[in-house]
């Protein structure tokens, strides 16, 4: 049987491998595409969006707490089993929809994870093809912890889709994952522990409104256990096990579920990259600025499997797309540049920032100015009675220019996207304060942040 040959095979069907799929077949290229799971991706098959869809459920239980008393007379209570029907409504066609979004373009399906056997050539289905341009867009998968009894921790997508919600719960890591599934899991009436290596959660974010965020969880019942390593897993009759190291001893605790939340790696190893001469590294495919692959020039990486040094999220996997797609047109015409880039917690309250931290402003050798409040009394937070609302913000003295925010707050997701437009546009806080915004809304109270 003859090889079939592509001007372009994609490995994975999420934002960025689909994007780069269909905009060189409608350049009239001949493409293929490959997934070993559901076509879409993690994001909308098991990832943020039917995260966000949990999330939103709790939203009204967490506003109703906040008024009851003040005009609101009863809580909702959350029916899990109804509401993991209603997240399957955003789910369920994502697989087939992609599928024939790609088919419309004349894209040939496989589906499997291809394995290199030389630089061009690919094995798949039992099928030898080969390829002009390869692009890796396999995304991340959770990483595995090396622990005995390992077998037994659930990740981040057996939360998504369990049928019901389990007692108590354990989450292995305090990231944005692990943060997130505690907040949910406990307004669903779980009891929840948070095992965490360090010593406080969301490591990369700016320490001073993380701490905010854990007496907000803490408020809310989830207990934290940190600077705590774990070391094993076993399952009892009814509950699961988990021993942690801490303080130089060895500690136990149990519940009915434990997820593994510790983090996410690339999804590389089905790939056999060894024959097909291509560098990787511990963030996934080394790429240049082009996002081409450093050691297989026939070989581009993007969205959340490449070591290009942005962050691991879907806007970023959409710019990373565009730009490999007009370098497989145009001949590597484009150089990957990275916008600032906002990235945001769904707890309740939300955590939400940009740019650098203090920290981070301070080494680099900025002479800043630093606005750092807390600020319940403010009106947006005042009316729905929450509690928790601060911000930060670094500005850079010399040129008035923001470098970095920060925000705790209900609305704290949309409010950082006015910080990303103030920071593309390198407006400076005159200019921030010297726009009318609409009154009262969250995105009003930035000026009042610089």
């Amino acid at each position: 049987m003859s090889i079939q040959h592509f001007d372009v095979f994609v490995i994975g069907t999420g934002t960025a491998g689909k994007g780069v799929a269909k905009d060189c077949a409608k350049a009239g290229m001949k493409v293929a595409i490959a997934d070993n799971r559901m076509y879409g991706g993690v994001c909308p098959n098991r990832g943020c969006d039917p995260k966000k869809v949990l999330v939103g459920a709790t939203e009204v239980i967490q506003l109703a707490n906040n008024l009851k008393g003040k005009g609101i007379t009863g809580i909702p209570e959350i029916n899990w089993q109804d509401l993991q029907r209603f997240k399957s409504t955003f789910t369920n066609a994502i697989p087939a929809a992609t599928e024939k979004d790609l088919k419309k373009e004349g894209i040939e399906l496989y589906h499997q994870s291809p394995k290199f056997l030389d630089e061009n050539t690919l094995s798949v289905e039992g099928k030898t093809v080969t390829a002009d341009k390869i692009v890796i867009a396999t995304g991340q998968k959770p990483m595995e912890l090396k622990i005995p009894g390992r077998a037994h921790l659930f990740t981040s997508e057996d939360f998504l889709h369990q049928t019901e919600l389990p007692e108590e719960i354990i989450f292995i890591g305090a990231g944005y994952i692990g943060m997130e599934f505690a907040h949910i899991a406990a307004r669903c009436g779980a009891k929840v522990t948070v095992l965490e290596f360090g010593d406080r959660p969301l490591a990369s974010f700016e320490e001073d409104i993380v701490g905010y965020l854990t007496k907000a969880s803490e408020a809310l019942g989830i207990n934290f256990i940190f600077n705590a390593e774990a070391s094993g897993v076993e399952k009892l009759r009814t509950n699961y096990r988990v021993s942690y190291k801490k303080d130089g001893k060895t500690e136990t605790i149990k519940a009915r579920a434990i997820f593994n939340t510790a983090g996410r790696v690339p999804s590389i190893g089905a790939l056999d990259l060894e024959k097909g001469n291509v560098a990787f590294e511990k963030n996934g495919i080394s790429v240049n600025q082009y996002l081409q692959n450093t050691t297989n020039k026939s070989v581009y990486a993007c969205g959340d499997v490449s070591a290009s040094g942005a962050l691991p999220l879907t806007p970023t996997s959409s710019q990373e797309s565009r730009v490999v797609s007009i370098n497989i047109l145009k001949q590597n015409s484009l150089k990957m540049d990275f916008p600032p880039v906002p990235s945001v917690v769904f707890t309740l309250p939300q955590l939400a920032a940009i740019g650098l931290t203090e920290k981070q402003a301070i080494k680099q050798g900025y002479d800043i100015v630093v606005e750092y409040k807390s600020v319940p009394q403010w009106f947006n937070a005042k009316r729905i009675a929450e509690d928790v609302y601060a911000y930060k913000t670094i500005v850079d003295k010399k040129r008035n220019l923001i470098l970095g925010a920060h925000i705790i707050g209900a609305g704290a997701g949309e409010m950082i996207n006015l910080f990303v437009l103030a920071m593309c546009g390198k407006l400076t806080t005159e200019n921030l304060k010297a726009m009318i915004f609409a009154y009262p809304t969250w995105g009003n109270d930035i000026k009042g942040m610089v």
